[in-house]
């Protein structure tokens, strides 16, 4: 069993790295036929083409291959098997080095890391995710989800609070404005972008790391519509050359709230190749 959800986890690595998931694929297709801007279609083409070239061959979609975040979910009356999550970093790390990632671990001690002094590591297996985020489901078994998280992104990313003054749309247009000032500067557009709305900055960041999980092109609420419909009225366009489509869509996952005047906001605009992610789901059976 250890090797096998250690085979498992490799396999998303690379799955999540190197492959479109079909609602990606239906997005681009139907972004190709509404742009009317030559070059903005153009680069949409190149992208799709992009994407195929790279999941033909099992290479990366981007050369930035992100920092694996890893989701776990557990059912109920389900036990962890043993050494768990030894095999998932066992599973990341041989995924990073059979891709291969970007080798891009800086060395040394907190400062040296931090000031980035003491250079990098060679090997792409030290991309370490930051910690498993685990949390529960009503399906017996276990999901272990695997997400692949670009730099650009994160720089244009935005957590803070919210006054809502009783009115849900209060939120949306405050995360609406940081969008509008990062979409244009992301580069690596068109975009997704992911939300999320709780009630600390931990929470609200593992709601976006939900809504990127969970989060499907071809199902988008109403939110979700009319938050990729103002992003498009911006004209930034693919690669900020102009044009309809800025987004592909979006995705919003909304946890409890409390009793309080104010909301915790994440906001990170997906690259055009993200959300990077895979799912693996290990069934009662399969752990006995």
């Amino acid at each position: 069993m250890s090797a096998k959800i250690t085979g498992l986890v490799r396999n998303a690595v690379i799955d999540a790295s190197t492959t479109f998931r079909e609602d990606q694929l239906a997005a681009y297709q139907k972004a190709i036929h509404e742009e009317e801007n030559d070059n903005a279609r153009w680069v949409l083409e190149l992208l799709l083409e992009n994407a195929r070239i790279a999941m033909s061959n099992k290479v990366p979609l981007c050369d930035d291959t992100g920092i694996p975040h890893v989701l776990v979910e557990l059912g109920p009356n389900t036990p962890l098997p043993e050494n768990f999550f030894n095999q998932i970093e066992e599973g990341v790390i041989s995924g990073l080095r059979e891709l291969p990632g970007r080798p891009m671990a800086v060395l040394g001690n907190d400062v040296e890391r931090m000031e980035q002094s003491r250079g990098l590591s060679n090997d792409p297996g030290k991309v370490m995710p930051p910690g498993v985020l685990i949390d529960h489901m009503d399906d017996e078994g276990i999901k272990i989800h695997i997400l692949m998280l670009g730099g650009g992104p994160e720089i244009r990313s935005h957590t803070y609070r919210v006054f809502h003054q009783r009115d849900h749309r209060n939120l949306f247009k405050e995360a609406l404005t940081w969008m509008r000032s990062e979409v244009p500067k992301l580069g690596c557009t068109p975009c997704i972008p992911a939300i999320g709305i709780g009630r600390t900055h931990f929470e609200a960041s593992s709601l976006m790391l939900k809504a990127m999980a969970y989060g499907n092109l071809n199902d988008q609420s109403e939110i979700e519509k009319k938050i990729t419909d103002s992003l498009n009225h911006t004209k930034v366009g693919a690669l900020g050359l102009g044009g309809s489509v800025t987004a592909l869509g979006s995705m919003v996952k909304v946890g409890p709230q409390r009793a309080s005047g104010v909301r915790i906001v994440s906001m990170r605009p997906c690259c055009c190749v993200e959300p990077r992610k895979a799912s693996i789901y290990l069934s009662q059976d399969l752990m006995e």
